[in-house]
């Protein structure tokens, strides 16, 4: 799609003398997310500089959208969005999107949790950046490690290839290697730019998102889940449009990953998917043997995460563990 032409503007306002000049609008949308999904929208709605939270009910048990509705009958800046099925990540955000008043947009995950002044401390970097900018912030786990998605290269065939066929002890020997993921260099100190980040936790000015369409509702091929690289396609039509985006190591924000109660395998196949609809769309002037190449290993990737969950779950299963079961296939209605 066509994008509009981005602002160049310093910050957000010539005029701008702290946060209190900026809101933020954060759309959160929801899949079968469980109880962290509760958790997730207390740590929003515990934020400064909130203008409002749009959370878009892309499906949820009946208990769990009661109590969306419940929430947004109590608090003035929360919206609940449902009854439009499960239309993907993308378009979500697109829906949630039109709804925000504020002049920055937060795209946040459900299975997320933000600390307080995590809004605040983002504003204020952004506001001294010019324009087009995109900020991400220091992904972690419970464990406190920083995941993988937080800082990353851009998606091209060669970060595709080392990234499929070098196992994690190279980028660990060799840390300058062009893998897609940063997370295992050392974290620097001060705000950095970077190529890509993730959609877990993403904040622009709205202007700009809208500048660019919003996200691209192209990678949503099953009704009955979405896809998991709209937001590297989002960060290629931003740079490419002249916008720079920053990693900010000093604002963490915790992801529990895994919420949903879809299969694992299921996840895997439907990445594979995307990042193969990601190189059509974005690099189809390659040679067309090139192209034939990076699907294949973005197959081969999949098939071994995939041999390696059946493993786990035999395993589990030997040892009479309880595990979630990587069977678990969403089913059309």
């Amino acid at each position: 799609m066509e994008a509009g032409k981005m602002s160049d503007k310093a910050g957000l306002s010539d005029t701008a003398s702290s946060y209190l000049d900026i809101t933020v609008s954060v759309v959160l949308v929801t899949y079968n997310t469980g109880p962290i999904l509760f958790r997730s929208i207390e740590s929003v709605l515990s934020q400064d500089a909130l203008a409002d939270l749009i959370i878009v009910n892309n499906g949820n048990p009946v208990e769990d959208l009661e109590r969306l509705e419940t929430i947004e009958s109590k608090d003035e800046r929360v919206k609940v969005l449902s009854g439009h099925g499960n239309i993907g990540f993308s378009a979500g955000c697109n829906l949630g999107a039109k709804s925000a008043r504020g002049s920055c947009l937060m795209l946040f995950n459900p299975d997320c949790i933000m600390a307080s002044e995590t809004l605040v401390k983002l504003i204020n970097i952004g506001r001294k950046k010019i324009r087009p900018w995109m900020l991400g912030c220091r992904l972690v786990g419970s464990d406190g490690k920083e995941q993988s998605g937080s800082r990353r290269r851009a998606l091209t065939p060669l970060t595709a290839f080392i990234t499929v066929f070098s196992p994690d002890w190279v980028f660990r020997l060799l840390p300058k290697l062009n893998a897609l993921n940063f997370n295992s260099n050392p974290i620097a100190v001060d705000t950095e730019k970077v190529l890509t980040i993730s959609g877990a936790c993403m904040i622009l000015p709205t202007a700009d998102y809208w500048s660019l369409n919003g996200m691209d509702e192209e990678f949503f091929i099953h009704e009955e889940f979405f896809i998991h690289v709209e937001d590297i396609d989002f960060c290629h039509r931003f740079r490419r449009n002249k916008g720079e985006i920053f990693y900010v190591p000093s604002v963490r924000v915790t992801h529990a990953l895994s919420t949903s109660r879809a299969s694992q395998i299921f996840i895997e196949w439907n990445k594979a998917r995307g990042f193969m609809i990601y190189f059509n769309k974005n690099f189809s002037s390659l040679n067309s043997f090139i192209v034939m190449l990076i699907k294949l290993g973005i197959l081969i990737r999949f098939l071994l995460k995939a041999l390696k969950l059946v493993f786990f779950e035999y395993i589990a299963n030997i040892f009479g563990r309880k595990r979630t079961s990587i069977w678990n296939f969403p089913m059309r209605k």
